[in-house]
């Protein structure tokens, strides 16, 4: 049915190779799906040694940014015939370096993750198993000898684009607030070089908590301790949230006297009241990146040392200041 020999349709049902044409996968796969076959993934598996699954680990599921990455990623592995799996580590080095250990036993046969403890060289053991590695970061990234590939957003310099943003506005006053680990300490040295230039007086609270909680904790800090702001930088969408909650609790008018500015750009940050300024980071794009870097990794179109692909970031003014 797709006029392609069966040794070629082999090959695109297990993985493929960088030598066969889009336009024949496509093919392939239509006539699959039209007679109705469906491989068996474990026979597969054992014949290949591959398990046609990609894990995409993250360290909160529950945070709005990371399905729309997933959704991403799985735009490009769908249409290769691999599944995504998501595993959550809470960001806890324990869980990190529990799933890097169980990717590595052949679970899976690729990583995409957001790592908060873990460094390039923890992934030589993965790599030299034949498991490649795509980091999405958030502070700037040059590639190395290891093959790990690192697609990243400058961190630092949207956190100082928001901060002048907010400057630029007339603010000298502005708070930030942030949960521990991640992307914490490239967000919070973009917000000080950037009131340190215009003359400003920082004030950095940090929670435990990256979200909601963390965000309303942090705010009733800010506003316990006489510093007074004018403005509060969250260093997510979901910390600002929780600080916009504090506030109103405290029937303190945003942005009449207090604006906020998030970080993300996560789908509740246009529902909510005002609407939030944030900067967005197209998380679906980094996805999609990151997929397509790792199946030319599979494919062996992407030989050689790790490699370094910067996104853009983008502020979004809404109603929030």
């Amino acid at each position: 049915m797709a006029g392609v020999s069966q040794a070629t349709v082999s090959m695109v049902l297990s993985g493929g190779s960088p030598a066969i044409p889009v336009e024949t996968w496509e093919r392939i796969t239509r006539a699959a799906q039209e007679l109705g076959y469906v491989p068996n993934r474990f026979a597969q598996a054992l014949r290949t040694n591959r398990t046609m699954t990609i894990a995409c680990i993250v360290p909160d599921i529950a945070n709005p940014f990371y399905p729309t990455l997933m959704r991403g990623i799985q735009s490009v592995t769908d249409g290769l015939n691999y599944d995504v799996i998501a595993v959550n580590t809470d960001g806890v080095a324990e869980r990190e370096r529990h799933f890097l250990e169980w990717s590595r036993q052949g679970r899976v046969d690729g990583v995409i993750g957001v790592f908060f403890t873990l460094r390039a060289k923890d992934f030589k053991p993965l790599v030299d198993a034949g498991v490649p590695v795509v980091r999405i970061e958030s502070s700037k990234k040059r590639g190395g000898d290891i093959a790990v590939d690192d697609i990243f957003v400058d961190s630092h310099a949207a956190a100082y684009a928001a901060t002048n943003y907010l400057i630029a506005r007339g603010h000298r006053r502005i708070a930030m607030v942030a949960g521990r680990g991640g992307p914490q300490s490239v967000r919070v040295e973009g917000y000080r070089a950037a009131l340190a230039e215009a003359g400003g007086t920082t004030h950095v609270v940090i929670e435990e908590e990256f979200n909601e909680i963390g965000g309303l904790r942090a705010a009733e800090a800010v506003l316990a301790s006489g510093y007074a702001p004018t403005a509060i930088f969250a260093a997510n969408d979901l910390m600002a949230i929780g600080v916009m909650q504090a506030l109103r609790d405290r029937g303190i008018d945003i942005p009449r006297e207090i604006a906020v500015v998030g970080f993300d750009d996560i789908s509740a940050s246009r529902l909510v009241t005002p609407s939030l300024t944030t900067i967005a980071q197209f998380q679906g794009d980094m996805g999609v990146k990151a997929a397509q870097i790792l199946m030319e990794r599979l494919r062996g179109s992407r030989p050689g040392a790790g490699s370094a692909l910067e996104m853009p970031f983008s502020l979004i003014e809404r109603g929030s200041t």
